[in-house]
């Protein structure tokens, strides 16, 4: 993956090391404690279905240098779509004006550094295949939507995926690259029964190649699951609002944890003391039975790297160890303003933005009960399987999260499923509440996106079933 990243940047640009090393320094030109250039060429592609017709397929290709130099807590940053030297040395000089020196600074020869990881060695990445392979798969999740129960009206299904190919230099010497592959399904539904209107959202992906949908997660099963959750609405009663316990389901609701909190521990928060978290490394920060890690070295996972996007191999970062807060999230600026070690979370949507701090894939480990046992200690309380959006305040922790599928629990038993379910509270206080962690640790099926500060990147997020008490659960019963 990463001589043939470099390869294909030298070769089809017609670029050098002398030429890299040459950029690096006009970079440097006005001083400053590091330089690096980051390379990208993006080819992407998308084909969706709606009312079992092609409404759109769209095929597109980006590429272009972001130059980037670091002064103290300084960063000048330029880019350019143009991949050649010239144009590459003007973005350079402009970054440089963030030097505060009458002299240049040194930058090394780069070489080649071997990368550590292979995690997605794919044969056929998903964006070689032909449209028509492309949307036969889409076809195929529509139908089985469609087949799942007469109410369904109407299936959207889509897939999108993308080839991309970074290559990264910097003045301490180091030049490495990757070729990342990466692909999503998706597929949505309605129910219609006498008016009554209900939604179920299926998909997923990762940095896979074809044999993904043939073998792990095929578009039948996504079709069936988009319908099941429609179609289980369509049955649902308003939901009990109150303070009560409350199950997570294992998967998915993930989500929760990655927004309420995780966010909340990438260290330019912390930095800035503007995070919950701030200040309490070493101390207790959740239930004794909560062990959170983030972890970009798992193969063929959405949220995964080879490198991040600083060129630093990914790592498996522990977060939260059995209720201690014991790290951020770092990427190399804030890792060397903080005096930390960087954890390969230096993450950026495109050519055209600066690194920051940013999760890969971020889980609570398994604990040691099972789901059923879980369940049957809950008196009265809402199982929350499926989430759809939500919200955060990084500074308080304070969240708000819809549940597009949960039930309630009477009894020790899943009963009626309910509609309108809202949670709300506090990322840390919640997780002080926890009671009970499963033995059941899921990673979602790869759908996840991640936002921060107008920047967008692929994530990947898990939990086992666990159990919170006292959670505040806003419902839709008068």
């Amino acid at each position: 993956m990463q001589q043939d990243a470099i390869r294909f940047f030298f070769e089809r640009f017609n670029l050098t090391y002398s030429d890299i090393d040459n950029l690096l320094g006009a970079a440097l030109l006005r001083g400053g404690d590091y330089a690096d250039l980051y390379f990208e060429y993006r080819l992407s592609s998308s084909v969706g279905m709606e009312e079992q017709i092609v409404k759109s397929a769209t095929k597109s290709v980006s590429q272009g240098v972001g130059v980037r130099v670091i002064t103290g807590e300084k960063t000048g940053y330029a880019y350019t779509d143009e991949i050649a030297f010239e144009a590459i040395k003007r973005a350079a000089e402009t970054a440089s004006y963030i030097g505060n020196s009458l002299e240049g600074t040194q930058s090394y020869a780069v070489n080649a550094t071997p990368n550590i990881h292979n995690l997605y060695d794919v044969e056929t990445p998903v964006a070689a295949l032909e449209l028509a392979t492309k949307i036969e798969l889409i076809k195929r999740g529509d139908e089985a939507a469609r087949k799942f129960d007469r109410r369904i009206r109407e299936v959207q299904s889509g897939l999108a995926d993308e080839i991309k190919y970074v290559m990264i230099a910097s003045s301490d010497g180091r030049l490495t690259g990757d070729v990342q592959p990466l692909s999503r399904y998706s597929i949505s539904c309605i129910a219609d029964d006498d008016g009554n209107l209900q939604v179920g959202r299926s998909g997923g992906g990762g940095r896979i190649g074809i044999e993904f949908y043939e073998d792990e997660q095929s578009p039948e099963a996504f079709g069936h699951e988009a319908a099941r959750q429609a179609i289980i609405q369509l049955e649902a009663i308003d939901t009990p609002a109150g303070t009560m316990e409350v199950v997570l389901g294992p998967g998915w609701p993930g989500v929760l944890l990655h927004e309420a909190v995780g966010h909340g521990l990438e260290a330019d928060f912390n930095r800035k003391e503007t995070s919950a978290f701030s200040g309490l490394i070493g101390q207790q920060v959740a239930s004794e039975l909560c062990t959170v890690v983030d972890d970009g070295t798992l193969p063929t996972r959405r949220g995964s790297l080879n490198i991040d996007d600083e060129g630093e191999p990914t790592n498996r970062t522990m977060l939260i160890e059995n209720g201690i807060l014991r790290g951020f999230i770092n990427d190399r600026l804030n890792a060397g303003l903080l005096k930390n070690q960087r954890t390969g979370n230096g993450r950026r949507q495109s050519y055209k933005h600066m690194p920051m701090p940013r999760m890969t894939n971020t889980f609570m480990l398994a604990g040691q009960d099972t789901k059923e046992d879980i369940i049957r200690s809950v008196k009265y309380g809402l199982y929350a399987v499926q989430f759809g959006g939500g919200q955060v305040d990084i500074t308080s922790g304070e969240f708000a999260f819809s549940a597009s599928e949960a039930y309630l629990i009477e009894d020790g038993k899943v009963t009626a499923p309910v509609k309108g379910a809202t949670l709300r509270g506090s990322g840390p206080e919640s997780l002080k509440r926890v009671t009970a962690v499963g033995n059941d640790l899921e990673l979602d099926q790869g759908v996840g996106v991640c936002g921060k500060d107008g920047q967008s990147v692929p994530v990947g997020v898990g939990l086992p079933t666990i159990k919170i008490e006292g959670m505040t659960v806003g419902g839709t019963k008068a």
